[in-house]
């Protein structure tokens, strides 16, 4: 293994170079999860990976619940297909809700507002689903709970770590909240350690080859609980040593060669770059600051096989919504022909 074979075996794997899925639904499954904060940026995160979907369609499977929105894995937005969100949201919230437990207590949102919160909540969206944040904020004081923005943030977010609410449908721009169990039936639940096994083996299936550091950092498990899941996978997938860390990888992705350039508009936050906790084979050091900025934002970028070699940004204009590039160095006139056509294929995503 090199360098070379591990970005090359990573585009693979995320379906950016060939996929047989088809759907959002399958994108979001295949992956485990896709980091969503910036919704329309995540959005385009699964078109990518289908080639020839648009914008709407993609936030039509939001809607219609089979991707969930939600906090998940790490303390921010996920996407996450609504076939995994009941085991994968046990399995993680106890970790999410430790992240901001100090938080908590510098609002004083005790455990017992949480749960009067998360019956009223309950009761506000049986009686009127899709409600807005702010919405559920106004109709919280008018029941007598003290709210302001930062609470409001974290009463919500306890909410949906209790498995109380998730996305409801998209109201123009604006992101609603609906009952969980009014989007997703709740299936039989599974073991914790079979819980674990599915978090491993999707996330090895799909970003590998990666680290058992990369999996701890995307998955937000303790370092023993992603041991204990890397171990139960161990069978099934291949474990070899580059640099003096250890990758995984499945055996079905063994010696995948590139036989042509490709070219890659990837946003903000994709799961390309921002899955992996070392991105030493994706980005040169020298260019880091011009990808991930202050207070830990990235830029969307351009990828040329596998490696970061500029940014560009979602513009919008009269004519529609379209991407402008910026590289950190003048390619091959070739070069620049890919570049053109993977930024059409981000403006078509966007009619």
């Amino acid at each position: 293994m090199d360098a070379t074979t591990i970005v090359t075996t990573r585009l693979v794997n995320q379906q950016l170079i060939k996929t047989d899925l088809k759907t959002p639904k399958e994108v979001v499954s295949w992956m485990g999860a896709i980091q969503a904060q910036d919704f329309n940026m995540a959005k385009w995160a699964v078109g990518v990976r289908l080639g020839g979907i648009s914008d709407k369609q993609v936030e039509d499977a939001v809607n219609k619940g089979d991707i969930i929105r939600t906090h998940i894995l790490r303390p921010t937005w996920h996407f996450v297909s609504s076939d995994d969100i009941y085991w994968m949201l046990k399995l993680t919230a106890s970790r999410i809700k430790a992240a901001v437990d100090a938080y908590d207590k510098s609002l004083k949102l005790t455990p017992e507002i949480v749960l009067k919160t998360n019956l009223a909540i309950t009761k506000l969206l049986e009686k009127e689903p899709h409600q807005t944040r702010e919405e559920l904020g106004i109709r919280l004081e008018e029941l007598g709970i003290p709210i302001n923005r930062s609470i409001l943030t974290h009463i919500m977010y306890h909410a949906e770590q209790d498995g109380i609410v998730c996305n409801g449908i998209v109201r123009g721009k604006k992101q609603t909240y609906d009952l969980l169990e009014n989007r997703i039936p709740k299936p039989s639940e599974i073991s914790r350690d079979e819980a674990l096994y599915r978090l491993a083996y999707k996330y090895f299936r799909s970003h590998g080859p990666a680290t058992l550091q990369d999996f701890i950092w995307w998955s937000g498990l303790t370092a023993t609980d992603a041991r204990k899941a890397v171990e139960s996978i161990r069978k099934e997938f291949i474990f070899e040593i580059f640099d003096a860390q250890t990758y995984i990888l499945h055996d079905s992705c063994l010696n995948y060669k590139l036989d042509k350039d490709h070219i890659h508009f990837l946003p903000a936050f994709d799961e390309l770059f921002i899955s992996y906790k070392d991105r030493k084979e994706s980005l040169a050091l020298e260019h880091q600051k011009k990808v991930i900025v202050s207070n830990g934002v990235f830029k969307p970028t351009i990828f040329h096989n596998g490696k970061i070699i500029g940014i560009w940004n979602r513009v919008v204009r009269k004519s529609g919504v379209t991407a402008e590039g910026s590289l950190f160095f003048n390619p091959p006139a070739s070069i620049h022909k890919l570049i053109k056509k993977a930024s059409n294929e981000f403006d078509a995503f966007m009619k």
